[in-house]
């Protein structure tokens, strides 16, 4: 028995003895079958060829990612906090390597996602970290890949996690696609930690909105505006991104706002 990880999407399955026919998540219209057809592979096989990169974002947040780059190439992000350290987001390697410098830095004492393309192998990362609780929000509770007890399935549009830490339920890419807002982030400033429920863009001045990115599906006026409501209550100055790099270093609110007036008039034309 096995569990198997897609390789275009790269989230890993509950235990079979034969790769699954379809990967449920790579068929939702959001997500896309590779060119190559569906093929799976396995944390055993990965470890023969990819390794993670760990590496210091900023003061008391960590950066983990894979090398070569793996399914759609996001990178975790480690927050630290005197009251115990927080995985947002995830990634599907996970090696003996990799456990030995998270728990340097202080280990695991809850994991949480932006939405179900980011998650990677969590519940082996829980695993390996005492089964950490991995909170995810219950309107996204039918695209979890592989059960396990670890799973907290939060209500509502926000969840406390610890010291600073709040989940912020935004919607649009996914019914429970969140964000997580860091009080103690930038310096004292504030922080969001989006995924890409608010993808940065690569001129990092802006952020942008979609349904699906791959295929190209914008969100509608109205999607957008709620997203950007559910944030106004917040301080923030900076964004982290899903991705390595893409980061809106300071006036991060004001970015969001301008970034939506932009996307909502390019659609309402």
């Amino acid at each position: 028995m096995e569990n198997f990880i897609c390789m275009t999407c790269g989230i890993q399955y509950g235990e079979t003895g034969a790769p699954p026919e379809h990967c449920l998540i790579c068929e939702d219209e959001r997500q896309y079958i590779g060119i190559k057809g569906q093929r799976w592979t396995t944390l055993s096989e990965m470890k023969k060829s990819y390794k993670n990169r760990i590496e210091e974002i900023d003061a008391n947040i960590t950066g983990i990612g894979t090398t070569p780059g793996f399914a759609i190439g996001q990178r975790a992000l480690l927050i630290q906090t005197p009251k115990g350290n927080v995985l947002w987001d995830c990634i599907s390697l996970i090696d003996d390597a990799t456990v030995e410098a998270v728990r340097l830095l202080g280990g695991i004492s809850a994991i949480a996602v932006s939405h179900p393309h980011t998650v990677g192998s969590l519940v082996e990362w829980s695993h390996a970290f005492d089964n950490a609780p991995i909170y995810w929000h219950a309107d996204n509770r039918d695209w979890v890949m592989r059960p396990d007890p670890a799973y907290v399935f939060w209500e509502g549009d926000t969840h406390p996690l610890l010291d600073g830490l709040t989940l912020v339920r935004c919607g649009g890419h996914f019914p429970g696609s969140d964000v997580l807002h860091w009080a103690q982030g930038a310096d004292g400033r504030g922080a969001l930690l989006t995924g890409d429920t608010m993808q940065v863009a690569q001129d990092r001045r802006y952020v942008s909105f979609m349904y699906s990115y791959p295929n190209m599906i914008p969100l509608n006026a109205r999607a957008i505006q709620h997203i950007v409501d559910m944030v106004e209550p917040f301080a923030y100055d900076r964004i982290y991104g899903g991705w390595w790099d893409l980061i809106v270093q300071n006036d991060a609110k004001s970015t969001v706002k301008r970034s939506a007036e932009r996307y909502i008039k390019a659609i309402s034309a």
